[in-house]
């Protein structure tokens, strides 16, 4: 494997060794020093031309742990702001022998492009409303120890309501290729004016009636409506949203006994997710940005080749 740009890219085996190895980074976190030699001598380049803080935070500290030399790139802070082009950006940095570029821009398939420019490994932060590869391994990295604690710890069966800003969403469609892969059963939700175009295609059924799905879901995983993308009135309110298609704590009380709750972040409180359910036992939103940092050290090293102690 010499990029990841999309969840589609990985085979059940290869989806299924990222887990198993963030297992063991996963254990890092808890060590009085944490650094490993696993990528000694490795140079990767953050190169986010969209804001983040838990992706980009946890790409460098996944980076870092493993003792690569990390370095954050932003538009604002590159040439790029000055008028050079993308392509010419990429190859310049690439001619500096860097071994890996991570990459988050607003432009679907611009990444996949980028990675035809170099010579480097390219991993795909998010493009867009395309696709978030990482964002679907740390859910289902997640989601794996939840079923673990709570049951058999298989995928199979499993029922994973993802529901809300289905259209301006790349986590939707990096979670539904992935979990074809791994064997759970998703089901989208959402408003009619949210769902993107050929989404019948996706070969997961569609309801716009969340009441009807609540209560047989073993994941609730609840999409953030994203109003910097939205142009145009897709819904009336933000309250009538919330009564429609919110994790209210009406909802919420109709989850299934083990289920668990899950928000890529970050959450708008009121709107797709209260309170409630945000900081309730069975919220797994921070289980999820802790995953982050373990399943991006993983892949880091899946695409680099450490040899490394583990």
């Amino acid at each position: 494997m010499h990029h990841l740009l999309s969840a589609a890219d990985l085979s059940l085996g290869q989806a299924t060794a990222i887990l198993d190895v963030a297992e063991e980074m996963h254990d890092v976190q808890s060590r009085p020093i944490k650094k490993l030699p696993t990528l000694r001598g490795k140079t990767i380049i953050n190169m986010f031309f969209e804001d983040s803080t838990r992706t980009r935070t946890s790409f460098e500290i996944a980076g870092k742990w493993m003792s690569a030399d990390t370095i954050n790139v932003s538009a604002k802070g590159s040439s790029v702001s000055k008028g050079e082009s993308m392509r010419d950006t990429m190859l310049t940095l690439d001619s500096m022998g860097v071994d890996c570029f991570v990459i988050r821009h607003p432009s679907s398939g611009a990444v996949a492009q980028a990675s035809g420019w170099v010579r480097a490994s390219v991993v795909n932060a998010g493009d867009g409303r395309h696709e978030h590869p990482t964002q679907a391994l740390l859910d289902a990295y997640t989601m794996r120890r939840h079923f673990r604690a709570t049951g058999d710890g298989e995928f199979a069966g499993k029922k994973i309501a993802i529901v809300g800003d289905l259209l301006h969403s790349r986590v939707v469609r990096s979670n539904v290729l992935l979990q074809r892969t791994l064997g759970g059963e998703v089901v989208l939700v959402g408003p009619p004016t949210l769902l993107p175009t050929g989404v019948e295609t996706w070969g997961c059924p569609v309801t716009h009636d969340f009441d009807e799905v609540i209560g047989e879901a073993d994941i609730v995983m609840m999409l953030r409506v994203q109003r910097e993308r939205m142009s145009g009135g897709f819904f009336p309110t933000a309250r009538e949203y919330a009564e429609g298609y919110g994790l209210t704590p009406e909802r919420l009380a109709r989850m299934k006994d083990a289920a668990a709750i899950f928000h890529p972040g970050p959450m708008n409180r009121g709107v797709e997710i209260s309170s409630q359910a945000a900081d309730a036992a069975a919220s797994r939103v921070l289980d999820q940005v802790s995953a982050g940092v373990a399943v991006r050290m993983s892949v880091l090293y899946h695409l680099l080749g450490g040899e490394g102690e583990k």
